[in-house]
């Protein structure tokens, strides 16, 4: 199932559109704060580390994905296959904990503005930088080179396995983990703060 040169073509000229405009406009978020000292505050901090989350995804994910999904095909080996989907699953994690966490700020900020600055200092926004980068790095890369997310699974993945596919399995016990840590919980306690 071969597809016309010009689908091709005009499927690639959207998704390059799509990365440029994800990596300019995360570069001018990381910029902006950056140079200008008056948006050095601990919300800007927060932003500026997911402007970093979402800039990273547009040049490390962004561009590999889209050759995969317009060519039906993974060019670049198993090693990077792997390398690429704990990116992917890291940069995407970590920018929702990052929502997460600002949902958690901006409660703050609306909710008990008297004990804001008391409350959500530089120091608890380093520790939410933390949280938003290592537990996220720590469930992608463990996770996938451990090979924790195919046990019970070899079977297929033996099957389904070869040159110029890169896909992620997992197990059932690690698909619900997997959408537990990366959605659930941080979607539902979005949710909450929202709410409230």
């Amino acid at each position: 199932n071969v597809r016309p040169v010009l689908t091709v073509w005009a499927m690639y000229l959207v998704m390059i559109g799509a990365v440029v405009m994800t990596m300019l406009g995360n570069m001018i978020i990381i910029i902006s704060i950056a140079h200008f000292k008056q948006l050095h505050s601990p919300t800007n901090f927060l932003i500026l580390s997911m402007a970093t989350t979402d800039f990273l995804l547009s040049c490390v994910v962004m561009p590999f994905s889209m050759i995969r999904s317009i060519e039906s095909c993974w060019y670049f080996g198993d090693l990077f296959c792997k390398v690429h989907s704990c990116c992917d699953i890291m940069l995407c994690t970590t920018s929702i904990f990052h929502l997460c966490f600002i949902s958690v700020d901006r409660y703050y900020a609306v909710c008990d503005p008297l004990q804001y600055v008391a409350r959500i200092t530089i120091p608890v926004i380093e520790l939410f930088l933390l949280i938003s980068w290592s537990i996220p790095m720590l469930f992608a890369f463990g996770l996938v080179f451990s090979k924790l997310n195919i046990i019970g699974a070899e079977e297929f993945v033996a099957v389904i396995d070869c040159t110029g596919l890169c896909v992620l399995i997992f197990n059932k016990l690690w698909g619900i983990l997997a959408s537990f840590i990366a959605f659930f919980l941080p979607g539902t306690t979005m949710v909450g703060i929202y709410i409230h």
